[in-house]
């Protein structure tokens, strides 16, 4: 239930999310109408994208998609590069750091180093650039990152992520909630994936979003749920390899975050150990001199022998290449990577294998 102040907010935000739902409502229509024009392409180009802003987890989902298609075809994920130091299209390589590109592809492209991960605000520039490589090096398949409402560019298959714990039905316009659109947009969706379930969620559970979403007949649905790895050092040559379970229960963790929503990572963490002390910054958030004075004087008081630092996979690959970090945390400073799991994914794979096939063979013709 709202309390007081909180309704007499939403009294004041409310016509400015109106206005801002109509200004978008007006921009989807001259798309829809032909008068803004949508790039379309020979190729599979799957955007993975949200009607809300961050937290829905769309860099997991797009790593689960490379998984599935990096054997045989030629992959390209393109980002805009969210709050990177740089600007126009860049085509990330080895030496590539997070400030130039952006900490989710640079996490990306670390991860997966044999496959295209470019960045452009300009998503149709950065597709023309990565479709003018060498024939051989050439992307067979596209991967756009957090691109739903970029339509200047037709995507061939469209993938809405949406979290299970704020539902895009149950949400609204900002700036009063979270939506970057109406929940209206969900229409232009091929896929919709609700993400972040529980992992003891019944059949009927799933039947009442389903029926709450009001799905069109060739919209799919799909549910996954997050699995967390064992701890991996940010720093492996300084560190030694460690794992969840060699956690001691009394040793203090100072927990480092800078993601949208950090409850999850937090309360899997208080798993590993009974003294877990919080360290919340926004998302993405670039860490600065003063961060490190004050989080290296919270570690500093830690007293248990056992003591790290753990952090999440995204904000590692910030911290990873920032020159900041102490030299006394590398042998201590941890993060906890994270995958996810389909309650139903070979039906998943199987969409997605189909899909890229038609295109396929539709461009052959």
């Amino acid at each position: 239930m709202l309390t007081n102040n909180e309704i007499k907010l939403n009294y004041y935000l409310n016509p400015i999310s109106f206005l801002y739902g109509f200004g978008i409502w007006i921009r989807n229509k001259l798309f829809d109408w032909g008068i803004l024009h949508s790039e379309q392409y020979s190729i599979p180009v799957i955007c993975i994208g949200n009607l809300s802003v961050g937290g829905t987890g769309k860099t997991p989902h797009t790593e689960y998609i490379i998984q599935l298609l990096k054997e045989q075809h030629r992959i390209a994920v393109l980002s805009r590069g969210y709050k990177r130091k740089t600007s126009g299209f860049i085509l990330a390589d080895s030496q590539s750091s997070s400030q130039e590109i952006g900490d989710e592809p640079f996490q990306i492209k670390n991860k997966f180093p044999d496959i295209l991960v470019a960045v452009d605000a300009n998503r149709r520039r950065g597709i023309q650039n990565l479709l003018s490589l060498p024939k051989t090096e050439r992307p067979e398949i596209i991967l756009l990152d957090d691109a739903y409402q970029h339509r200047y560019v037709y995507p061939t298959l469209s993938i809405v992520l949406s979290d299970y714990h704020c539902l895009f039905y149950d949400d609204k316009l900002m700036p009063t909630g979270r939506l970057r659109e109406p929940a209206s947009g969900i229409n232009r969706a091929d896929i919709v994936v609700v993400t972040k379930c529980e992992e003891d969620m019944k059949p009927i559970d799933f039947r009442i979003i389903e029926e709450n979403m009001g799905l069109r007949a060739h919209q799919l649905l799909f549910f996954t749920r997050i699995v967390y790895g064992e701890i991996e050092p940010v720093f492996p040559s300084k560190a030694r390899p460690l794992s969840c379970s060699e956690i001691l229960k009394e040793a203090d963790i100072l927990l480092i975050s800078g993601i949208a929503l950090p409850a999850p990572f937090i309360n899997e963490v208080k798993k590993y150990s009974n003294n877990v002390l919080p360290a919340i910054f926004p998302d993405h958030h670039a860490f600065i001199k003063s961060d490190f004075k004050k989080l290296d004087d919270m570690y500093k008081k830690m007293a248990s022998p056992g003591k790290l630092i753990l952090t999440t996979e995204k904000d590692a690959a910030r911290l990873k290449d920032n020159p900041l970090v102490p030299e006394n945390w590398k042998q201590s400073l941890y993060y906890l990577p994270i995958t996810i799991k389909f309650h139903n994914g070979q039906s998943f794979d199987e969409a997605i294998r189909k899909h890229i096939m038609a295109v396929q063979k539709k461009s052959i013709l």
